[in-house]
C-alpha cells in the first residue's frame, strides 16, 4: 500500500493506481473505511482518473473468442469459469472507483450531491472488492489462482468509449452490462450446483444478490443527471445506446431482478 490518505477522492485515486490483486482489494477496504469515518470529500480538480488503471502483469489478455470456455463438470472448467468472472469482478472494481473519480466534477457543475455520488460509486467498488475476494478464494480451493487462465478486456474497453460523458457511462455499465449479469448469474449458479460445487454456486449467489443494488445505483443517478440536464430519461437512454452500444439487447432477460433494480423495460425491450 502506498502512503495513508485522508479525503474520499484520493482514495479512489489510490485504488485505479494500484496493480497487484491484493493492493487494489486492500485500498479499497480503505476507501469504504474512510467512508464510515465520514472524511472529507476532498478537492475534485486534485485528481485525474487514469485512462488506463494498473492492473497485474498477469492474465494475459486477448481477443474474448480466445478466452477458454470447458465443460462444468472438471475441475479445469469450473476453474476456466471461475477466472473469467474473477476477471470481470476485477474489473469491476476499477469501474466503479472510475466513477467516482472520473465524474466527481461533472456532478458537481450539474449542481447535485457529489459527495454522495462518490459516496455511492465507493461503496459499489468496495463490494465488487469482496466479489473478488471470494471468487479467487474459490478459485485457489480449485488449485488455481487469478491470473493462470488469459481474460479480455471488453468490460473495460467499453468503458473506456465512454469516458467523457457521464450519462454515456452510467448508461453502458450498470445499465447494459451489470443488468446482463442479472439475466446470466442465475443460470451459472444452477449449472454450478448440478456441477456438484455448491460453495462456487453461494458466491456466485452473493455476487448476484449485490449486483441487484448496483443496477439501482446506476439507474438512480441516471435519472438524476437526466433531471439536472433537464432532458426526457427514456429517451436520453435510447440515444445512447444506440451511440456507443448499437443493436438489440439480447434476451432472455431476467425481468423479476431487473424490476427489483427499477429498470423500465423500455430500457432493454424498446417497441
Amino acid at each position: 500500500m502506498s502512503a495513508r490518505v485522508d479525503t474520499l477522492l484520493e482514495a479512489a485515486f489510490q485504488v485505479l493506481e494500484a496493480s497487484e490483486p491484493w493492493e487494489k482489494t486492500a485500498a479499497a477496504q480503505n476507501a469504504v473505511t474512510l467512508l464510515t469515518t465520514e472524511a472529507p470529500l476532498g478537492q475534485i480538480e486534485e485528481y485525474a482518473a487514469p485512462d488506463q488503471p494498473g492492473r497485474p502483469q498477469r492474465p494475459t489478455l486477448v481477443p474474448p473468442t480466445d478466452v477458454p470456455r470447458r465443460r462444468l463438470s472438471s475441475i479445469e472448467g469450473r476453474a476456466a469459469l471461475l477466472h473469467a468472472i474473477s476477471h470481470i469482478e476485477f474489473n469491476a472494481i476499477n469501474l466503479a472507483f472510475d466513477m467516482a473519480l472520473r465524474f466527481a466534477g461533472a456532478v458537481d457543475t450539474l449542481g447535485l450531491d457529489t459527495r454522495s455520488f462518490v459516496a455511492d460509486w465507493i461503496t459499489v467498488g468496495s463490494e465488487e472488492a469482496r466479489h473478488f475476494d471470494l471468487i479467487r478464494g474459490r478459485l485457489e480451493a480449485l488449485g488455481r489462482e487469478y491470473g493462470d487462465f488469459p481474460a479480455h478486456e471488453g468490460l473495460w474497453e467499453a468503458a473506456h468509449k465512454t469516458r467523457h460523458s457521464l450519462a454515456a457511462r452510467l448508461v453502458g455499465a450498470p445499465l447494459i452490462l451489470e443488468a446482463r449479469g442479472l439475466d446470466v448469474t442465475p443460470g451459472m449458479i444452477k449449472r454450478l450446483i448440478g456441477a456438484g460445487d455448491h460453495e462456487s454456486a453461494a458466491a456466485l449467489q452473493i455476487i448476484y444478490d449485490d449486483e441487484i443494488g448496483h443496477v439501482a445505483c446506476g439507474k438512480r443517478w441516471f435519472h438524476e443527471v437526466c433531471n439536472g440536464q433537464r432532458v426526457d430519461p427514456e429517451e436520453t437512454f435510447l440515444m445512447l445506446k444506440e451511440r456507443y452500444f448499437p443493436g438489440v439487447l439480447k434476451p432472455p432477460f431476467n425481468h423479476e431482478a431487473r424490476r427489483m433494480a427499477g429498470l423500465p423495460r423500455l430500457y432493454y425491450e424498446p417497441n
